[in-house]
């Protein structure tokens, strides 16, 4: 039952902002090519898949019936969960720690190009009584939030901004990220606005994307051809469902799922134990918010000098999103916690080339649904 687990694979496949040349079932073949040889295996090894998607955004019922000949997986326990790519990981977890399978394999992707009105897809997730026939933009939850947490913390629009010119300035030396770019603050704060207080620069852009990785209990990963990373705790949570009833200013459901995360690899100060962060930026505000859910800073207005100081940029003490987050490598949909594992994963290996951190020896991925959601997941992994 306590069966330790490790990543032994990756595969990646580079963001882009779109990707009409590739079908989804042709970006999970070349993601799932990439995994099974940095594992050192064949797919016919794996034991259970997990997929993770969204009908909705699918255009596809039942969609795990679509995913199986291209992972390999013909007449394998295959599902889908309609959640981030890191709740799939920690359903991988559970699997193995139950000693039902020794191999699984975990896959998310994006084709958000293929959205022709994501929006609406959005508010279709709003309560359908009270809040969907307002018929607002539902990225205004997002500025209602963020105008909560700014006023309710003291951090500045100016700090949020140095979020998005930290993270896509980031993003340049990273070869699988979509929006690279060398941005200064000012230049975020001169972007229009596109709900109060947020502007449309604070907001990570759509890209299609995949992941797939593969995991296994100690048994089997001992003898990998792949250094493997070791996964030392998970926590998922979901927090209130509706906007009337939910914390505007503190994001509980990473509260929560952090200290599930840190009670399994007995973390006690995250500070002092953990050496790089890829934490949610699918607003700019989000990264601050997160990482105060997360411990880092106990007093919120700490997460807003840091990011304007340097502290949490590449050659800071306390580095947070290097890939580039997904304000650089975009928004990818259920892969975007997949994105995060993948560059702890190569950090820890110490792969990660010019973005290569000097001490990386434990790491923290942590999702965020998106909106209208409080639904989060944090994974911890060591070498």
């Amino acid at each position: 039952m306590n069966e330790r687990v490790a990543i032994i694979g990756v595969g990646v496949m580079a963001a882009r902002p779109s990707s009409e040349h590739l079908s989804f079932k042709e970006m999970m073949f070349e993601a799932a090519q990439k995994a099974y040889a940095d594992a050192g295996i064949d797919a016919h090894e794996v034991e259970s898949f997990v997929t993770c998607a969204e009908d909705l955004t699918e255009g596809i019922s039942i969609f795990d019936e679509y995913t199986p000949d291209q992972l390999g997986a013909v007449q394998k326990p295959m599902h889908t969960l309609t959640q981030d790519g890191l709740y799939g990981i920690a359903d991988a977890v559970m699997q193995l720690r139950s000693g039902l399978v020794g191999l699984v394999v975990v896959e998310a992707h994006s084709k958000h190009s293929n959205l022709e009105n994501p929006n609406s897809i959005l508010n279709y997730a709003l309560d359908p009584v009270y809040n969907r026939p307002l018929d607002f933009n539902p990225h205004v939850i997002a500025g209602l939030e963020m105008n909560g947490f700014l006023h309710a913390t003291g951090i500045t629009q100016a700090q949020c901004a140095q979020v998005v010119a930290k993270n896509r300035t980031h993003a340049l030396k990273n070869i699988a990220a979509a929006y690279p770019m060398n941005l200064r603050a000012e230049d975020v704060q001169s972007s229009p606005y596109l709900c109060y207080p947020l502007r449309d620069a604070e907001m990570a852009k759509s890209a299609d994307g995949c992941v797939v990785v593969v995991l296994a209990g100690a048994s089997r990963a001992q003898p990998s051809k792949s250094r493997p990373v070791w996964i030392r705790g998970v926590g998922f949570t979901n927090d209130s469902p509706t906007l009337e009833s939910r914390d505007w200013i503190d994001a509980q459901y990473i509260r929560a799922a952090a200290a599930m995360a840190y009670g399994q690899a007995g973390i006690k100060d995250p500070v002092a134990e953990i050496d790089l962060f890829e934490v949610d930026d699918a607003y700019a505000y989000k990264e601050l918010q997160h990482l105060v859910a997360l411990g880092i800073y106990p007093q919120a207005v700490a997460a807003g000098r840091a990011v304007e100081n340097g502290e949490s940029g590449a050659a800071g003490k306390m580095p947070v999103n290097v890939s580039g987050g997904s304000l650089g490598i975009g928004h990818t949909l259920e892969a975007s916690g997949l994105y995060r594992l993948a560059e702890i994963v190569c950090q820890l290996r110490g792969e990660a080339g010019p973005r290569q951190l000097p001490r990386a020896k434990v790491g923290l991925a942590q999702s965020w649904r998106g909106v209208p959601t409080t639904s989060g997941a944090v994974v911890i992994l060591g070498r």
